[in-house]
């Protein structure tokens, strides 16, 4: 049974986790900023097909010393990269984390990579080339005081870039945030929903590929375990024929997103188009002054801008207030959730929050503020 870390965004390793358990995994555990847990290869690439909120599926291959770069090149010669890594295949090397010998992470990547090759040179008399961009083999290796946590990235590329979303606006949720935030809100698919400042779409569209039972993996189905020497390209063949037959064919309530913007409608519809869903998720231009509940009740979700990379935060006092009074007064038997990075912005919507979720948006701490509208 292989040993695996799911990477995460900071504050979303709970919900990862349970999301990791529903796909089978065993022995989870979560930790800062990812989760561990156990499986065999079907769970890996089933992980990498269907997991909404993880960045990376690392495989784990050792711990070894690295009180210093020798010790570090010593102990990751020791391991039998023959089995992950041929001179065919191409390699990259990602540090993360540093001690007091090694707090420079292009010189401890180098000092894996010139363990990795010069064993290769030793087995096979030649060696595999370096590929920063697209390596066939990607190896990760993460300084934690005087131990090295050696990974082989299973994933390539980050899972929240799900390949649909070329067109952005000026301050996007990634694509996992999104999910997780609709995740958050226990929205099943019952009600209408709504995000009345939708920018490129990302919240409308992850609820609808929630909704309809789309992996997300399918989107862009290119992972880096296609690349290893052991890739069970029948496996992957049948996970991906159920993936496929498990897509729904319509949604059962409305989904909807509107911007005063149109430009940024424009870039929506794009969006929307990329991941199949330009028939079933509605874009429309609108002003949030001018905006009405589409039906009695239902799910309103947003990401209003709060001045860090949008606005400044005193120009922004008055738009909260009419989200404040367009909720109130507009919404009545509706669900609000609403992500804030800024608090004095927040207290200008002028309703009392029924709960907090904190989560981060990249680095900066924000509230999935809870509104029940009566």
């Amino acid at each position: 049974m292989g040993q695996y870390f799911a990477t995460v965004a900071r504050g979303l390793e709970t919900l990862a986790a349970e999301e990791l358990v529903a796909l089978g995994a065993h022995g989870v555990e979560p930790q800062f900023c990812g989760v561990a847990f156990q499986g065999h290869v079907e769970l890996l690439y089933r992980v990498n097909l269907w997991a909404r909120l993880p960045f990376r599926i690392l495989v784990h291959l050792a711990q070894v010393p690295c009180q210093d770069a020798k010790a570090l090149y010593q102990g990751i010669q020791r391991l039998d990269w023959s089995a992950h890594l041929t001179p065919a295949e191409t390699l990259a090397v990602r540090v993360t984390g540093k001690n007091r010998q090694l707090n420079h992470s292009h010189f401890t990547a180098l000092q894996v990579k010139n363990a990795i090759v010069d064993q290769q040179r030793h087995y096979w008399g030649r060696r595999s080339s370096v590929d920063v961009q697209t390596a066939d083999v990607q190896a990760n290796v993460h300084i934690q005081r005087q131990q090295a946590i050696v990974s082989l990235d299973s994933s390539g590329r980050s899972l929240h870039r799900r390949g649909y979303r070329p067109a952005v606006g000026a301050a996007p949720l990634k694509e996992s945030l999104a999910a997780a935030l609709v995740r958050l809100t226990g929205w099943q698919g019952d009600v209408p929903l709504l995000d009345p400042l939708c920018g490129s779409g990302t919240l409308p569209l992850e609820a609808a590929l929630q909704a309809l039972d789309v992996a997300p993996g399918l989107l862009d189905s290119t992972f880096g375990f296609q690349r290893w020497p052991d890739f069970d390209a029948n496996l992957w063949q049948a996970l991906l024929q159920e993936a496929q037959a498990r897509r729904r064919p319509s949604l059962p309530v409305p989904i909807l997103g509107c911007d005063r913007n149109s430009d940024v409608i424009r870039q929506a519809r794009h969006n929307a188009q990329a991941c199949g869903l330009a028939d079933q998720v509605r874009f429309f231009q609108q002003a949030l002054a001018t905006l009405d509940a589409p039906a009695d009740q239902g799910i309103i979700l947003c990401n209003p801008p709060y001045g860090e990379r949008m606005g400044h935060p005193a120009e922004l006092a008055d738009f909260y207030r009419l989200l404040g009074d367009v909720l109130k007064q507009r919404f009545k038997g509706w669900t609000a959730f609403i992500l804030s990075g800024n608090k004095e912005l927040a207290r200008h919507i002028g309703l009392k929050s029924a709960q907090r979720f904190p989560v981060y948006n990249g680095s900066l701490p924000c509230q999935w503020m809870k509104y029940e509208l009566y």
